[in-house]
C-alpha cells in the first residue's frame, strides 16, 4: 500500500507540474508580444522580400500594439543573418525570414559547414512564393523556348545564361533546363541582380531567369523580352507570357522560391501557431495583397506541416540539381 501511495503521489506531482507548465506556456502566448519583435533577414533593404516584410510588419505592429523591427543582414549566402538569429532566446521575440534556398539548399551547397537550417530553426509562417520568367534581350532572335533549346543545341555548349549567384534559383533553373532538354550551357554569375539584367539586355549573356520585381524595369524599358514563365500555369500579372511547356520547352520545368518565417528551436508550439495565425491574417490585408499582386507574389498561408512538406520537396530537387551541376561553395 505504501508503494502504491508513493506512486500516486508521484503521478499527482507530475500532473500538477504539467498543468503548471501548460499554464505558464499559455500565459506567454496570451501576453505575446509585450515588447517589440525583431525579424532578421538576409534580404537587402529595398528588395522585393524586404518591401513585403516591412508591409507585413506594419500590419502586425498594429495588431500586436508593438513595434516590428526589420533587421537586414545581407551577405554570406544568408549565414550572416542565420548566425545572428542563432544566438537569440526561443521566445518569439526574434524571428528569421529566409527563402526556400536558404532553408533547403544550404546543406548541399556548403557541405563542409554541415549546417541544416531546420536543425536549428522551426518554421512558423509562410509569406509568399515567386515564379521566375525566362528573359532574353529584346534584340534576341529567340522568340520561344523552342528557339532557345534549338539554339543551345546548335551552339554546342557556347550559349550562356546569367544568374545573381552560384546556387541561386537562376543558376539551378539553368541546370534544370540543361537536364530536361539535354543541352549544355555556360553559367555566368553576376554580383547583383541589376548587373545581371544589364548583361541580358546587352546580349552579354544569352538569357536568364528573373523574378518580376527584379527584371520588370528592364522589361518595361523595352530591353528585355519574357519568352516563358517557369511555372505550371500562366501568371495573372503577365497572361500573355506562356509557360515553358507552352513555349516549346521541356515539360516539368518549374522554378520558384518561397519566403518563410522561422523561430529558434525551443520556441513553444502554441506560440508558433499564434504567430502563424497572425501572419496569415496580415497577408490577407487588402493593401498587402495589392503589393503582392504588383510583384506577382503568391500569398501563402501554410501551417507548419505544409511548410515542412514544401521545404522537404525543395530539398529533394536541390540535392539532385547540385549533384547534376557539380555545384559547391565550400
Amino acid at each position: 500500500m505504501k508503494n502504491k501511495r508513493t506512486i500516486l503521489k508521484v503521478f499527482s506531482a507530475l500532473a500538477i507540474a504539467a498543468t503548471t507548465c501548460s499554464a505558464i506556456a499559455q500565459a506567454a502566448v496570451d501576453g505575446y508580444p509585450h515588447k517589440p519583435v525583431t525579424i532578421i533577414t538576409p534580404f537587402a533593404p529595398g528588395s522585393g522580400p524586404d518591401a513585403v516584410l516591412r508591409m507585413v510588419g506594419e500590419v502586425l505592429s498594429k495588431k500586436w500594439n508593438q513595434r516590428v523591427v526589420v533587421d537586414n543582414r545581407p551577405g554570406g549566402g544568408g549565414f550572416i543573418a542565420i548566425d545572428a538569429a542563432k544566438r537569440v532566446a526561443p521566445d518569439g521575440y526574434t524571428l528569421l525570414l529566409l527563402d526556400s534556398e536558404q532553408v533547403s539548399l544550404l546543406p548541399y551547397l556548403y557541405k563542409q559547414r554541415n549546417f541544416r537550417t531546420l536543425d536549428t530553426f522551426d518554421p512558423v509562417a509562410a509569406l509568399f512564393r515567386t515564379p521566375f520568367f525566362v528573359a532574353v534581350s529584346s534584340e534576341s532572335k529567340w522568340k520561344s523556348m523552342a528557339d532557345l533549346v534549338a539554339g543551345s543545341k546548335a551552339a554546342n555548349g557556347n550559349v550562356t545564361y546569367g544568374s545573381w549567384g552560384v546556387g541561386s534559383p537562376g543558376h539551378l533553373g539553368g541546370v534544370m533546363l540543361e537536364g530536361l532538354s539535354g543541352v549544355k550551357m555556360q553559367h555566368v554569375a553576376y554580383k547583383d541582380v541589376s548587373q545581371l539584367f544589364i548583361g541580358v539586355s546587352s546580349g552579354e549573356v544569352n538569357w536568364s531567369l528573373g523574378a518580376l520585381p527584379s527584371s520588370r524595369a528592364a522589361y518595361q524599358a523595352g530591353k528585355l523580352r519574357y519568352i516563358a514563365v517557369a511555372a505550371p500555369k500562366r501568371i495573372p500579372q503577365m497572361p500573355d507570357v506562356p509557360t515553358v511547356a507552352e513555349a516549346g520547352g521541356p515539360a516539368g520545368m518549374e522554378v520558384s522560391s518561397f519566403a518563410v518565417l522561422l523561430a529558434p528551436k525551443g520556441t513553444a508550439d502554441a506560440l508558433g501557431r499564434k504567430i502563424n495565425a497572425d501572419v496569415a491574417q496580415a497577408i490577407a490585408d487588402p493593401g498587402i495583397r495589392a503589393r503582392f499582386d504588383t510583384f506577382a507574389f503568391e500569398p501563402l498561408a501554410w501551417p507548419k506541416a505544409e511548410i515542412l512538406a514544401n521545404t522537404q520537396a525543395k530539398a529533394v530537387v536541390y540535392k539532385q540539381l547540385v549533384q547534376q551541376g557539380n555545384i559547391s561553395l565550400d
